[in-house]
């Protein structure tokens, strides 16, 4: 599946992406956009999740025979010289130079320290024009100039006064430039190959997924969203986007996405149909596109509906949690990436938002969450926000020290076959042990019964403490693993349920 080039700059609108059959058509090209003002050749980007892409620019360049300078216009402003490969034949290279002071207001006066402008001042009255020789001082937080005898500071204050300068210093760039020392066994144009990694080009996936409660279904759309400010534009670039994170140095891996809630209930074993890299995957964008600088792109990779989804109520209670009030359940929405869910792809890493109709029909948004690069074939569960009219409170019904020989009543450590004893485990014995209870109190203000999922955490306390053992529980549970047991509570409509389990424990 290929990307197709939607929209440029700014967000998409609900009304847009939600309209799941109305397909978006690329925006014509216009004449500076089929003919672009730029040095650079046969431009391919390929660009990943981590604010990292690869630049690969092929030129058709003169080189004298012998030694030569050759400079090369319209690189990236954030261009890693040292990752730079020059490849052109019978030609190698000796030096290269990153010219990356570009020509500003303020980078103009910063280099006429030490020399003589011109100042030509308006009188705001009379509209009349004079002309000042002026040497400037000093930009260290505020131009300073001296006229004849006297000193002065060029003031912001809004009157008509304008520099005049003689020349632009050599060393200010109006494009970045890189320029390479060069060798060459013999003269004639022929094509140059430069292969650079840039900072400042990168592109991050979005989903938009409008849930049908009634049906138990989402549709979903998934956008790309490509961000240029390496402060150069690349012009008819032959683009691929790469679902994966390299290392870079300093820079690292992971996928730069800071949270906290994945939602991936279990991974995925399939694998999708797209074409790899290593262990990327990859998604071309259809036809050659212009990236231009201070410019977001999106474009769609994924439109599936009916995707199986189901609502979730969940709350997660840590180890002695005791609550002084009622709190909110989480809403959740469940679903699968698997081949058989409708939707059967893999998920670059970024963020889902979800919609829901009112009565009138109308999308409203209902929460949002991310998740991180998933494989096909996973199961989600993402929060979308609190449950208004569902709330759980956690306490502490009861706590007391038992003794050794109680604590003892609830092991299980000794094996029998046979009816005869086989073998025995020792154990550590501390000197304390406790008996807690816990009351977990449910209400639901719905007009129809719910499901719960209930989780109890902290039930581990590393080698010393991985002995806990529940006695009793008015819902049977599932040890999801030694720090967690899990319950699904069933809460009556307009009603409210109290269960209770009782935990025996060395802390």
């Amino acid at each position: 599946m290929q990307l197709r080039a939607i929209r440029i700059a700014g967000g998409v609108s609900a009304a847009a992406v939600l309209a799941a059959s109305a397909a978006a058509q690329p925006a014509p090209e216009t004449a500076s956009q089929t003919a672009p003002q730029t040095a650079q050749g046969e431009v391919a980007l390929t660009i990943y999740n981590n604010n990292l892409a690869l630049v690969q620019d092929v030129r058709q360049i003169a080189i004298a025979n012998g030694a030569s300078r050759v400079e090369f216009p319209d690189v990236s402003a954030q261009i890693q010289p040292e990752t730079l490969s020059f490849a052109a034949a019978n030609t190698t290279i000796a030096e290269q130079n990153f010219d990356y002071d570009l020509l500003t207001p303020s980078k103009l006066m910063e280099k006429a320290v030490g020399q003589t402008v011109t100042l030509l001042r308006t009188n705001p009255a009379t509209g009349t024009e004079t002309r000042e020789r002026a040497t400037v001082l000093s930009t260290a937080g505020g131009v300073v100039i001296q006229i004849g005898d006297r000193i002065e500071v060029l003031r912001d204050d809004g009157l008509p006064v304008r520099v005049i300068f003689d020349q632009v210093p050599p060393s200010l760039r109006a494009r970045p430039t890189l320029s390479v020392n060069l060798a060459s066994t013999r003269a004639g144009t022929r094509p140059v190959s430069l292969r650079y990694l840039t900072r400042g080009l990168g592109w991050s996936a979005d989903y938009v997924a409008l849930y049908n409660e009634a049906a138990g279904t989402i549709d979903m759309q998934g956008w790309v969203t490509l961000t240029n400010t390496t402060g150069t534009t690349f012009h008819n670039a032959d683009t691929v986007l790469v679902a994966g994170n390299p290392a870079a140095g300093q820079n690292g891996g992971g996928n730069g996405y800071g949270y906290n809630e994945r939602g991936m209930t279990r991974a995925g074993t399939e694998t999708a149909g797209r074409e790899r890299l290593g262990d990327f995957y990859l998604y071309p964008i259809s036809g050659r596109t212009t990236v231009a600088n201070a410019q977001t792109k999106q474009v769609s990779f994924l439109d599936v509906q009916a995707v199986p989804a189901r609502k979730v109520y969940s709350a997660t209670i840590g180890w002695e949690q005791n609550d002084e009030e009622p709190r909110n359940a989480e809403s959740r929405l469940a679903f699968s990436t698997a081949r058989g869910s409708s939707l059967g792809d893999a998920l670059p890493a970024g963020t889902v938002r979800f919609y829901q109709r009112d009565r009138e029909g109308t999308p409203q948004f209902i929460g949002e969450n991310g998740i991180g690069h998933t494989p096909m074939g996973s199961e989600l569960s993402l929060v979308t926000g609190e449950a208004f009219d569902i709330t759980i409170k956690a306490e502490v019904e009861k706590r007391e020290m038992i003794t050794a020989a109680e604590w003892e009543r609830s092991a299980r450590y000794r094996v029998f076959e046979g009816g005869r004893q086989v073998s025995e485990v020792e154990i550590d014995r501390p000197k304390t042990f406790y008996r807690t209870t816990m009351r977990y109190t449910l209400t639901n203000a719905k007009a129809a019964p719910i499901d719960v999922e209930l989780a109890q955490t902290g039930l581990s306390r590393g080698w010393w403490g991985n002995d806990t053992r529940v006695t009793a529980e008015d819902i049977v549970g599932t040890q999801a693993n030694a720090d967690r047991r899990q319950y699904v509570v069933p809460v009556p409509a307009s009603g409210e349920r109290v269960i209770r389990v009782t935990y025996e424990t060395r802390y």
